[in-house]
Parts: structure tokens; C-alpha cells; sequence
């Protein structure tokens, strides 16, 4: 019996990746030079603009409303921003923030809309749950790999790898947030005879919206989680820092920045859960 020849599955990788760079590089090239220079202006200009204890101030105050006037929240965010003030880590916070605010809005951007179109066609989401599933269980790490063939090193690439890398869950609970929606209420809303879009926007979206901004919130940390890993291709921030903290043995400059990430991260993830209650309540 033969020996079966080995497949040439890097080959044909490495062949469409050369072939994707070469045929629309004309875009990627846009996307690098303008999309980059515009999230380097708001970090840099505009984020940084802002004085320190404005910006403080603005985060402390809406904690305090969003969670019911309760101080908690408000408090740590108070404490948390000015320890990475203080810290003289300000500046890669900003750009930190900017990383996982841009790499969340498009991931939103793209998966409500294919969360919706899962909804509605059980063929659609046949196809979509394995590719899901792979860009979910595909170590983040090679995200990286077509993200620098595709925008070299930079904030672009670090923004496109996580978009991959943050996507899937907003589009699995858009499509989980509708397809629970009451039977009921759908054969009521048939019954007065609303269009398809006027059922989506005012019965079926908002019945679902719990459950899609939960997925937004997982789809933010994980944007949140990419920040050390992208980082590693010219990303710029706390993740940078740490990066460098572990070059050089530096355990005390790199532990400083993963307590930034961490302080980040919560505060988001009390913001957006708030966000996803009524009147402040708890989730």
C-alpha cells in the first residue's frame, strides 16, 4: 500500500493569502493609511486632548448614574483611573481604549446584521455556526498572521485581529436573542399585519435586546483580551508595556500594566452590563 503524499495545505494557504495581498492591496492600502491615520488622530489628538481629570470626572459621573446612583462603580472607576494616572500610563490607556472601542463598534457593525440574517434562515445558520465556531476556536495568536500580510504592523492590524478575533459572539446572540422571541408575539404583530422590518425593529430587536447586548459585552472583553496580543505587531498601549516588562524581566512595569488592563476591563464590563439594565439595576 502507496504512502499517502502529504497535502499541501500551507502551500495553498500561503498561495491565497499572496493572491488576496496582490489583488486588493489598492484597499488595504486605504484602509491602512486612512483608517489608521483617523484612529491615530483620536487617540493621539483628541483622547489625549481631553485634561486627565476631566475625563476622570465624565467616567465617574455616568458610572454613578447608570448604576442607580450607587457609588460603587463610580469609586473604583475614580480609584482605577487615577492609579494609571499616577503611573504615567495615561497616554497607553488612551490608546488601549481606542484599540477595543474601534475593534468593538465594527465587530457590532458586522454581527448584528449576520445575527439577524441567522435568525431568519435556518440554511444561513447552518453555514455560519462552523465558521463561527472556528474563528472562536482558532488560537488568537494566528489572527495575527494574515493581519500583518494583509496592513504590516500597526494599530490597523491589531484592530483587524481582534474584529476576528471579537465578533463571533455578538453574531450568536443576536441570532440565540431573536429566535426566543415569544411565538405569540410574532403571530400578534402578523395579525395587525406589520411588514417584516417594522416586526424586526419594533417587536422582535427589542424583545431581544438583553440578550444581544450580552453579546456585545462578551464581544468587548474579548476585543479587551486581544490588546497584549496585538501589541506584538505594533499595537500600541498597556499591552505594549507589558509586553515590554517581559522583555526585559521588568516584572514590576509589566505587572503595573496588566493592572490597567484589568481596571479597564472592569470598568467596561460594569458599564455595559448597567447599560443592559433597566433604571441601573443590577444584572
Amino acid at each position: 500500500m502507496g504512502v499517502i503524499p502529504k497535502v499541501p495545505a500551507a502551500e495553498w494557504i500561503s498561495s491565497a493569502t499572496e493572491w488576496i495581498t496582490d489583488t486588493f492591496g489598492f484597499l488595504f492600502d486605504f484602509i491602512k493609511n486612512d483608517f489608521g491615520d483617523f484612529i491615530e488622530i483620536f487617540a493621539e489628538d483628541w483622547l489625549m486632548s481631553i485634561p486627565t481629570w476631566l475625563f476622570i470626572l465624565v467616567v465617574v459621573v455616568t458610572a454613578f448614574f447608570i448604576t442607580g446612583k450607587k457609588f460603587g462603580l463610580a469609586a473604583f472607576s475614580l480609584v482605577g483611573l487615577w492609579f494609571i494616572s499616577n503611573q504615567e500610563l495615561w497616554e497607553e490607556l488612551m490608546n488601549t481604549f481606542t484599540l477595543v472601542i474601534f475593534a468593538s463598534i465594527i465587530s457590532v457593525i458586522i454581527g448584528v446584521p449576520f445575527g439577524i440574517w441567522m435568525s431568519k434562515s435556518r440554511i444561513v445558520e447552518t453555514i455560519l455556526t462552523p465558521i463561527l465556531d472556528f474563528m472562536q476556536t482558532m488560537p488568537a495568536f494566528v489572527y495575527l498572521i494574515p493581519a500583518v500580510a494583509f496592513f504590516s504592523i500597526g494599530m490597523v492590524p491589531g484592530v483587524f485581529a481582534s474584529v476576528i478575533f471579537a465578533t463571533p459572539p455578538t453574531v450568536r446572540f443576536t441570532n440565540l436573542g431573536i429566535r426566543q422571541v415569544s411565538k405569540e408575539l410574532i403571530e400578534a404583530s402578523d395579525a395587525f399585519g406589520t411588514t417584516g422590518r417594522q416586526k424586526l425593529l419594533k417587536v422582535q430587536l427589542p424583545m431581544a435586546k438583553k440578550t444581544i447586548m450580552a453579546g456585545i459585552n462578551q464581544t468587548v472583553m474579548l476585543a479587551l483580551s486581544m490588546v497584549v496580543i496585538a501589541s506584538m505587531i505594533g499595537a500600541k498601549g498597556l499591552g505594549q508595556t507589558v509586553i515590554t516588562g517581559l522583555q526585559r524581566a521588568e516584572v514590576g512595569t509589566g505587572f503595573v500594566a496588566g493592572l490597567g488592563i484589568v481596571i479597564l476591563a472592569i470598568i467596561i464590563d460594569r458599564f455595559t452590563q448597567n447599560l443592559n439594565t433597566h433604571k441601573g439595576e443590577n444584572a
